[in-house]
């Protein structure tokens, strides 16, 4: 018998923990605007501009954008991302190449031009703004980790 009362306990802690740290996350990102309202829209902040390749976060990730991408025309009619980034055009504009996977298609077999699937570079890639976190963030990527864990490395 002691034994239920104590689960539905923990269980009823547990609940209550959850709940304030939902509602101080809310709070965070939606200031003192009720959660059935909607608040106004954050201004718009500046987008990166800048030649410098972005750092990924984790393996495999697509490389992140640096430049600004508006009014590039994206669709089946067009791809101004290749009027740079194609492998004939990267000797004139200096843009990196790209990913030779872009050339692959289903079945691992490479094409003559972009895989139609890999077409809509903005499916993957996203240009970046300048922007504070809106929620703290101690994320720590692999490379780091491991060199504060390894013999010799910083702890």
């Amino acid at each position: 018998m002691a034994r239920p009362f104590r689960m539905a306990a923990v269980a009823a802690l547990f609940a209550a923990l959850s709940t304030g740290l939902m509602a101080q996350t809310h709070s965070a990102l939606r200031g003192t605007t009720p959660l059935d309202t909607e608040g106004p829209a954050a201004r718009m902040t500046p987008m990166r501009n800048t030649s410098e390749k972005e750092p990924r976060a984790y393996p495999e990730q697509p490389p992140l954008i640096p430049h600004s991408i508006d009014g590039y025309q994206v669709d089946i009619n067009g791809n101004k991302c290749l009027s740079c980034h194609a492998r004939a055009r990267t000797g004139e504009s200096q843009a990196p190449m790209i990913s030779i996977t872009h050339f692959m298609d289903r079945d691992g077999q490479f094409l003559a031009s972009v895989s139609p699937r890999r077409f809509f570079c903005n499916s993957c890639h996203v240009p970046q703004h300048e922007v504070r976190a809106p929620i703290a963030n101690d994320f720590v990527d692999i490379d780091t980790l491991l060199s504060r864990t390894a013999p010799g490395g910083r702890r």
